[in-house]
């Protein structure tokens, strides 16, 4: 394997190694001591796997399988495939408590059963024992449909939902955990003489001993069972022995003391697929995230220390902390100088949310993400040209071109510092997927083809899509940032005139007078229209006004806005 870098995503450190197949290895803290077990020739290696490889009961693609010696020693693995953007196959009693249950992607599931394991949340004494995380391999190449056991249906909703980046989730993640040597409660009661029916009953309390434990500590698992509880193969010793001393009912006692053990918490779940946070803890984490979220936002071109995996850069004058996505392959620009803002755009966070469309504008998505941050996202249309029968035909489009993402990135800054109010651009996510239509207007792919990346490479290139993530206006970051009320509604001036907030010549007015702004700021703005700014409402739900008395008027698209060259 090739030499390593240092990672961070979503709080979990990782060694991120390259293999010598192309593949990628991420391995955790926990892996450190072991990383030469985990080189992928000594237990992925077919011809090994495929010998040592045992199928655990009741799964479908989980397996235990030792690695090669190393210094006289084995390590056993479980290694199983991440479900990521399959349809989780739950029973009708579960769907009612958990609808909207999803398979976490790899890096969701590591950070989950990591914040676990580290107990911050519920009660100090009780402490929930997981498998160790130790490595996410994802294998070189990606995917058919066909071939991942994904579903179609959910393949098509996240491409309608998240146009340019569905291709993403073909790629296949192997998560691999330490073996816990031990057995499940099921296969406990094996051993002990009792019938069907008292059987079923103490499998049923037992577990939901054990899910009431996980709950306190501020988790669901949409999918508990009893075969998800583990006993540690000294306490199963124990447990037969109490049952050999017995004089009377060797069950009785054999269970008497399984009891004991769940109920001081001597015992670990595994199976974390489906592993969420309850609606209290994660409000709790989703409100200090989002405080922290603004807090770095209002300093975002103050520097802080740069994470070995990120690197800072310019485009078009405008910093970014710059760094790979590694769930999809993709690549993220953050804007500023603050490296503690990056893992706030990854796309975990934000493509599989739910989303809206917003009104007028193609392709436009309002979502909240995963960290409760309000963000809006729009695959960009640079290399595109529309065509004289085109809706949105203009000669200036013709001449000058669809700005590259970066372009109005850079607009956007400038006018800001001009004091004209802008909507903040936050990212710029390429997908490592590529796109199927061709660029025919290759203009802006030539002036950007001397701009390169870290690595080398050109910033934008024809062959990927990239995404515009810029805030959901709803007031001046250092406004909000101080704010612990509501905060301000954004609204279009198109919709402000649909709901007779204004009328259209006073919204017509207001846009003129924004294209004169501009035009006196050296940029050409004829082409915004009415849904391309916003106004804000206030709690009262008056319009939101500048330091002149008028209505406060915020760019939001600057797809069309092209600097005057003098």
């Amino acid at each position: 394997m090739h030499n390593k870098t240092l990672i961070n995503v979503l709080g979990v450190v990782y060694y991120h190694l390259k293999t010598r197949n192309g593949g990628d290895l991420y391995l955790t803290e926990y892996a450190d001591k072991f990383h030469k077990h985990l080189n992928i020739g000594n237990w992925y290696e077919k011809r090994w796997f495929d010998r040592h490889k045992t199928r655990l009961k009741g799964t479908g693609s989980v397996f235990k399988v030792p690695t090669k010696k190393v210094n006289g020693k084995s390590l056993d693995l479980v290694v199983k495939n991440c479900r990521v953007g399959e349809d989780v196959p739950l029973d009708t009693h579960t769907l009612e408590e958990f609808c909207n249950a999803e398979f976490n992607s790899p890096w969701e599931e590591f950070s989950l059963v990591s914040e676990m394991k580290e107990g911050l949340f519920g009660p100090e004494n009780l402490k929930m024992k997981t498998q160790r995380p130790m490595a996410i391999y994802v294998p070189p190449g990606k995917m058919q449909p066909w071939q991942s056991g994904r579903s179609r249906d959910k393949i098509n909703k996240i491409r309608a939902r998240h146009p340019g980046i569905d291709l993403d989730i073909l790629k296949q993640y192997k998560l691999v955990y330490q073996w816990i040597d031990g057995l499940n409660i099921v296969e406990i009661f094996e051993h002990i003489n009792i019938e069907r029916n008292e059987l079923l009953y103490h499998l049923k309390i037992l577990d939901q001993a054990v899910t009431s434990d996980i709950e306190r500590k501020g988790y669901h698992v949409a999918d508990s069972k009893p075969e998800h509880i583990i006993i540690s193969r000294e306490n199963i010793e124990r447990i037969m022995k109490s049952g050999r001393k017995s004089s009377g009912n060797p069950a009785s006692n054999q269970i008497s003391y399984l009891y004991k053990l769940i109920e001081n918490g001597k015992y670990s779940v595994i199976d974390y697929e489906l592993l969420l946070r309850t609606l209290k803890h994660d409000t709790l984490v989703k409100e200090s995230k989002r405080h922290s979220y603004l807090d770095y936002q209002r300093d975002r071109f103050t520097a802080t220390p740069l994470p070995g995996h990120l690197r800072k850069m310019e485009i078009h004058d405008v910093p970014y902390i710059y760094g790979h996505t590694e769930s999809t392959g993709g690549k993220l620009w953050v804007v500023g100088n603050n490296a503690l803002l990056f893992d706030y755009f990854l796309p975990e966070r934000w493509r599989k949310t739910p989303s809206i469309g917003l009104s007028g504008k193609k392709e436009t998505f309002y979502t909240i993400t995963k960290d409760n941050v309000h963000l809006v996202w729009r695959t960009s249309r640079v290399g595109e040209l529309p065509e004289k029968d085109d809706e949105e035909y203009d000669p200036l489009i013709q001449k000058f071109g669809i700005n590259s993402p970066f372009e109005e990135s850079a607009i956007a800054l400038e006018l800001t510092k001009l004091k004209i109010p802008c909507a903040y651009v936050r990212a710029i996510y390429k997908t490592a997927s590529y796109k199927m239509e061709m660029s025919f207007d290759q203009r802006r792919y030539e002036s950007h083809k001397n701009i390169f990346d870290p690595e080398g490479r050109p910033v934008l290139q024809e062959e990927h899509n990239y995404i515009l993530i810029r805030g959901y206006y709803n007031g001046p970051d250092e406004w909000v940032a101080r704010q612990s009320g509501p905060l301000y509604k954004r609204i279009s001036l198109a919709e402000a005139v649909a709901t007779g907030i204004l009328e259209m010549d006073k919204s017509l007015l207001l846009l003129e007078k924004v294209k004169v702004k501009l035009e006196k700021a050296g940029y050409i703005g004829t082409l915004l229209k009415l849904d391309d700014l916003v106004l804000s409402l206030d709690n009262d739900g008056s319009i939101v006004k500048d330091n002149t008395g008028s209505p406060l008027v915020v760019i939001c698209n600057f797809e069309y806005i092209w600097k005057i060259l003098r």
